[in-house]
């Protein structure tokens, strides 16, 4: 069995959250898959993992107050209890879930985020947290009064600092006025790359840190999934635009070019689809999920994976225009 002594260190923290004093690792770990959303999962082996990716050099993990809903936060309090100085914890508020799982809305009223940030807190076992994002922006609310309770959270000493998911320029250039956002985090991969349009350029003029969540497309860019059938009956990505029958079907041109290029550099289609997000921007953070310590290695290999000139360009000529199905 692999322990956490016989695990040797893969990356170095070296990438800056915004303007911070603190480092991240160019690849963290997503975590909600431990908890739900993607089939069953096993706490032990999740704890596990955890562990091995601080042994191979992770040093930002990834959760918010929805997964479960809540058990992630308590999953990573467990696991970190007696580790919190060796790491960047990142978590969420925003959408609201209630216990039965179902989605119940948005909610960014200042009054809420301080409560989401103490139950945060409680279920995490800390007096801080380094990260705090707002998960999704309130349509009812402006955003400023958002993140001037967010702001309050920084000056209370509750919250190190801020973040938003899933913005506008626009938003994200309003909340930064109010106070410094330290991290954007947005989809981004082979199959999703609108965050290239406008958000890499005001997060280098802001000095804000992207970090891209679902880098392997939820899994479709790592060919491990062939069909919708291969997915258990309570995998959520039933229930997602890309992964139906015809979607999945007309998407496999993506994972054909991943697996051409992943044969002539001896690597996989999960390394090759991470090592191109890396390359795309030198300020940019990976946070792909995983339950497994054999995944979790795989995926920090595709940071030892470089591309020519001539190779981005191929890759780039490639790329289909349009990805079939909507992200959600």
């Amino acid at each position: 069995m692999t322990t956490e002594s016989t695990i040797k260190p893969m990356i170095e923290p070296s990438i800056s959250l915004g303007r911070s004093d603190l480092t991240l690792s160019a690849m963290g770990l997503g975590c909600m898959g431990m908890s739900e959303f993607y089939g069953p999962s096993d706490e032990a082996e999740s704890i596990r993992t955890l562990h091995a990716a601080l042994a191979m050099g992770v040093n930002f993990f990834d959760t918010a107050d929805i997964y479960g809903p809540h058990t992630n936060e308590t999953l990573l309090g467990r696991a970190f209890a007696d580790r919190w100085d060796q790491l960047v914890l990142a978590t969420k508020f925003g959408i609201v879930r209630g216990e039965d799982r179902n989605f119940r809305g948005f909610n960014g009223r200042p009054g809420y985020v301080a409560q989401a940030c103490e139950a945060s807190l409680k279920r995490l076992g800390r007096q801080h947290i380094d990260l705090y994002y707002m998960h999704r922006k309130d349509p009812e609310v402006p955003i400023e009064e958002t993140v001037g309770a967010m702001k309050g959270l920084v000056e209370a000493g509750k919250v190190r600092y801020l973040g938003l998911s899933e913005v506008t320029p626009d938003d994200l250039r309003r909340a930064h006025a109010v106070h410094p956002i330290s991290a954007l985090q947005t989809e981004y991969s082979l199959w999703s790359r609108e965050p290239e349009a406008e958000l890499f350029e005001v997060c280098a003029e802001l000095g804000i840190t992207f970090v891209a969540y679902s880098p392997l497309g939820r899994g479709f860019l790592t060919g491990k999934i062939p069909n919708r059938e291969s997915l258990s009956e309570d995998d959520w990505r039933r229930t997602n635009p890309r992964f139906q029958e015809e979607t999945m079907a007309a998407n496999q041109r993506f994972v054909a070019l991943l697996e051409e290029l992943a044969a002539e550099k001896e690597a996989t289609a999960a390394q090759i689809a991470l090592a191109w997000v890396h390359s795309q921007n030198s300020s940019l953070v990976t946070i792909p999920g995983t339950r497994k310590i054999t995944r979790l290695a795989e995926n920090l290999g595709a940071l030892q994976i470089a591309f020519s000139d001539e190779e981005e360009a191929r890759i780039r000529a490639a790329l289909p225009e349009q990805t079939a199905g909507a992200r959600y």
